[in-house]
This record gives structure tokens, C-alpha cells and sequence, in this order.
């Protein structure tokens, strides 16, 4: 049987970037298996972890110069509080793809580089 159990990014500092998803989602840093070249936050499903790489390279959004090669989605409630405290951690807004009804999503990147994005869709009926 196959358990779908970690997802895995790149970044030259494992914990800067653990710290600045562990603050996002509230996650607390599982201590007992991190090590210097690698970080993993501490939750009740899908784990995310942080390796260090040697001559890491950003990603490029939109570019294809190094591609994104994967992205994180996240559903908000209000995009203005969330885009605050994104911004507060270390992200950057790249896009707003938010339409007149204030639904849609906004693409970020995090401090290693990674895209992002903030989403509110409308309620399903």
C-alpha cells in the first residue's frame, strides 16, 4: 500500500524557510528528527520539510528560467488580513488574479523563492 506522507522543498537555508511556513500555518517544528540540512514541521496529516541544496536557484515566476516546477495553494477567508501577514513574514506579492466579486487568488513567493498562492473561492452550493 502506498501512503502519500511529506512534500519536500528545496532552499539553501532549511530552517529560515521552516520557520517562515511554521509561522504561515501554524505548525509547530518537529525538533526530534530536524537537523541542519533538513527541517520538518509537525502535523496531524502530510508533513512539509525543508533540505538544504548546494547552489541552490530560485525559481522564477513567471519566468522559465528556473521554473516553479510545483506550487502551494492555500484557501483564504479574506484576502487583505492574509496578505498582510504573508507579506509580514517574508513573502512577496507577484500577481493578483482577483476579479470584481473578490474571488480568484493571489500568487506569492516565499523567501527561498517558491510560489504560492492565496485563494478564495466562491461557496460551493
Amino acid at each position: 500500500m502506498l501512503t502519500f506522507t511529506d512534500v519536500i522543498l528545496d532552499c539553501p537555508d532549511p530552517w529560515k524557510l521552516a520557520e517562515f511556513y511554521a509561522e504561515l500555518l501554524g505548525w509547530e517544528i518537529n525538533t526530534d528528527i530536524s537537523r541542519k540540512d533538513w527541517v520538518n514541521l509537525r502535523n496531524d496529516g502530510v508533513e512539509l520539510s525543508f533540505q538544504r541544496v548546494e547552489n541552490y536557484q530560485r525559481p522564477s515566476w513567471p519566468g522559465q528560467e528556473h521554473p516553479q516546477q510545483f506550487h502551494l495553494d492555500f484557501e483564504v477567508d479574506e484576502f487583505e488580513p492574509e496578505q498582510r501577514r504573508v507579506i509580514k513574514l517574508g513573502a512577496t506579492l507577484q500577481k493578483s488574479f482577483v476579479g470584481e466579486s473578490g474571488y480568484g487568488w493571489q500568487v506569492y513567493t516565499d523567501p527561498a523563492g517558491h510560489p504560492f498562492c492565496l485563494c478564495r473561492n466562491p461557496p460551493r452550493s
